[in-house]
């Protein structure tokens, strides 16, 4: 069930996000300073090409740095990325088939605003780090 969802949602949703995360990637690493978010956004855009079947988690280790940098990241890039998450997610939710995708994809907004001090690991993983 996992493949299936995995790609409707690349058809209608993941490829997109892939290419925002890219391309916010990309456009911050042109400045050196900002090249841990630009590596945050690559790695995102890994989990929004194909999202079922894994979670994201928050690292123990994280601090104030990652809280620091969330706040960054929301000027410089997660805003636009939430809203994107947004509107595909309005979309997607207009079909029934849509609505499971949809509400995936309104998951991925809180990580799109804050993605420093998360990982992404598989459902089981996830399982047991909460243990």
């Amino acid at each position: 069930m996992r493949t299936i969802l995995n790609v409707i949602w690349l058809i209608f949703a993941g490829l997109a996000l892939f290419l925002g995360y890219m391309l916010a990637g990309i456009l911050l690493c042109i400045p050196i300073v900002t090249i841990p978010w630009a590596i945050a956004s690559f790695r995102i855009a890994r989990y929004a090409i194909w999202p079922f079947g894994r979670e994201i988690v928050s690292k123990p280790t994280s601090g104030v740095g990652s809280f620091l940098g969330n706040v960054l990241w929301v000027v410089l890039a997660g805003w636009w990325l939430a809203i994107g998450h947004i509107v595909s997610g309005l979309a997607l939710c207009v079909t029934i088939i849509g609505i499971p995708l949809g509400i995936a994809d309104f998951k991925m907004v809180p990580v799109s605003l804050m993605p420093l001090g998360k990982e992404i690991v598989s459902r089981k993983g996830a399982f047991d780090r909460t243990l």
